[in-house]
């Protein structure tokens, strides 16, 4: 506790208040590291039982201190001569003076120190500490005086104090240590502090032209753009989602194995440790072994209905604090909070729709074109939910009249085959429960599985995804997920759709029709899997920190952002737009 709030009082709060914590490199390293102190029997002799010849070795030793309410686990404790000196094995090199001395780090110090305050309260001689560095097999001694114990002292208090007030601090200032930090993901320190600097300063100069009573939401693209934005955290994630939609299947676990059946068949195995997700379609069935293991690795199950309709998800306990709960339902009653999320939400989705129409269409509509600009400004200055939905529906309107002119499919529109008629790519109207042809069909399979990762996000940052903003909570689905969705149902779902059929990855053949209603066929759904995973994985550069990442690590950016603004961390929520 006290090594974290030292390295970085924001990582203590993160991991011991918010209890968040995420493995990498070296965190993984330092498990192996201490692998065999770790095997100890935590076996050592009172201190009034310690003879003054005695030699001992005593390895993952756990004591505590009432008097100062800590808890010390302690890799190695060695007995020599009637004192006590805990050794603290580290993966990393020790501190070099500049005379070229060795010295510990401040984190281990303060690490050493608390481990030797208990051992004393607990009745033990102890002067001095030991770091063991495994990077360069050196062994750095440090002793433990009266001014490196009222030092330790001064943290922990700092560090209850932090805990208590509920606040997470900020993030530290283009440092070196967050690089290497494995919470960089979850932190995004630079993005923070830009976006925070930037709002700042916008408000400042408000203040300073037009007085206090003028301030208004600006945008900070530009402001934003001027600042530099170290890309911490990689462009794609190794872990990948699994579908699985032929009926019949059966999942089970062997080992680290998750294995995939038909009848006596084994069709497919996969490492549960590179799976993000498992997604299962229709009637598929999946072994209580496989549930648990994978609820343990903290990775989520979703199911769908044979024709694509998303019924929920099973999953491990996931993030236990409930800080950003507890803020997002105070803040779901706020009619204000809501519209300016809204308005942020719809004019980024509208944005985004008219971008890919001047992209995709054949001969972009200048008429079009200018509409959607219009509802864009309109929907920054709705000034009720009720306006704002009608204003994205017009909007929604106009774009689906043009969505046809990005289709650049060839085939007839309906001919006979085998005596059975072959559908095609004639979108007209958009259309669903059901959808009448197979462009629906797509998007709502599309927005579905969007649905699906957006609600997976929303509870592996923190949110409630049934309580949000612009959408209004109905049994059923997830309102949070699909408000953080609305930017993106362009860009994901409508741009997967497109790929999928201008590259001929789905064919008409792929869809059957059962009356007006038109479903895709397993066959068909796996092609366009393949061409949704492919838009997830596209890299796209973020409009405002400029560092590229792909669509799947992009809304987990988003959403975190969001919880920022929803903990009063930041003031504006910067929605994903493209150009």
């Amino acid at each position: 506790m006290l090594n974290e709030f030292v390295y970085c009082p924001r990582l203590f709060f993160y991991e011991h208040v918010e209890a968040v914590f995420v493995h990498n490199r070296e965190t993984v390293e330092g498990t192996i590291i201490h692998a065999r102190v770790d095997g100890g029997n935590g076996k050592l002799a009172a201190a009034e039982e310690l003879a003054p010849d005695d030699v001992i070795h005593a390895r993952s030793v756990t004591l505590s201190s009432d008097r100062v309410g800590l808890i010390a686990k302690m890799d190695l404790i060695e007995v020599a001569d009637g004192t006590v000196t805990p050794v603290d094995y580290k993966r990393g090199k020790p501190f070099v003076k500049a005379d070229g001395t060795l010295d510990v780090w401040d984190t281990d110090r303060v690490q050493m120190t608390a481990q030797a305050i208990v051992l004393r309260d607990n009745g033990y001689s102890c002067s001095e500490a030991v770091l063991y560095y495994s990077a360069t097999k050196q062994r750095v001694r440090i002793e433990i005086d009266d001014a490196a114990v009222e030092w330790a002292i001064e943290k922990l208090r700092a560090a209850r104090e932090t805990a208590a007030a509920g606040v997470i601090p900020p993030p530290l200032v283009d440092s070196p240590k967050c690089p290497k930090c494995s919470l960089v993901g979850i932190c995004l320190p630079d993005e923070t502090r830009a976006i925070w600097t930037a709002s700042h300063e916008a408000k400042q100069a408000q203040r300073t032209m037009f007085g206090e009573l003028n301030i208004i939401e600006a945008p900070l693209a530009d402001e934003l753009q001027e600042r530099e934005v170290r890309q911490l955290l990689p462009a794609r994630d190794d872990l990948r989602p699994l579908y699985l939609n032929t009926q019949g299947l059966r999942v089970g676990k062997s080992g680290y194995l998750l294995k995939v059946q038909e009848k006596d068949r084994v069709v497919e195995e996969v490492r549960i440790n590179e799976v993000c997700q498992v997604s299962l379609f229709g009637n598929i069935q999946i072994t209580t072994q496989a549930v648990q293991a994978l609820c343990e690795m903290e990775v989520p199950i979703a199911y769908f209905s044979m024709g694509g309709w998303f019924y929920g998800l099973t999953q491990g306990l996931g993030v236990r604090n409930v800080s950003l709960r507890r803020h997002q339902f105070r803040l779901a009653d706020s009619p204000t909070f809501c519209l300016r999320i809204a308005r942020s939400l719809v004019a980024g989705k509208i944005r985004n729709q008219r971008t890919l129409l001047q992209r995709n269409h054949v001969e972009p509509p200048a008429s079009a074109i200018g509409q959607m600009k219009w509802a864009i400004e309109e929907a920054e200055r709705a000034e009720s939910i009720p306006e704002l939905l009608g204003i994205e529906g017009n909007a929604a309107r106009i774009y689906f009249a043009n969505f046809p002119g990005m289709i650049k499919a060839d085939d007839e529109p309906w001919s006979e085959s085998q005596g059975k008629p072959v559908l095609s790519f004639d979108f007209t109207v958009r259309n669903r429960r059901p959808p009448r042809d197979p462009v629906n069909a797509m998007l709502s399979l599309a927005y579905s599985v969007l649905a699906k990762d957006l609600t997976i996000v929303c509870q592996a940052v923190g949110f409630d995804p049934f309580i949000g903003c612009y959408h209004q909570p109905r049994y059923g689905r997830a309102p949070l997920a699909l408000d953080l969705m609305e930017p993106f149902r362009p860009l994901i779902a409508d741009s997967a759709v497109l790929t999928a059929i201008n590259t001929k990855m789905v064919q008409p053949s792929d869809f059957v029709q059962a009356g007006q209603s038109v479903a895709m066929t397993p066959g068909g759904r796996k092609a366009f899997f393949r061409a949704y995973e492919q838009r997830m994985d596209t890299l796209v550069t973020h409009p405002i920190f400029g560092y590229r990442v792909n669509y799947r690590r992009m809304l987990e950016i988003q959403a975190r952002l969001l919880a920022r603004v929803v903990t009063g961390e930041l003031n504006t929520y910067p929605v994903f737009t493209t150009r």
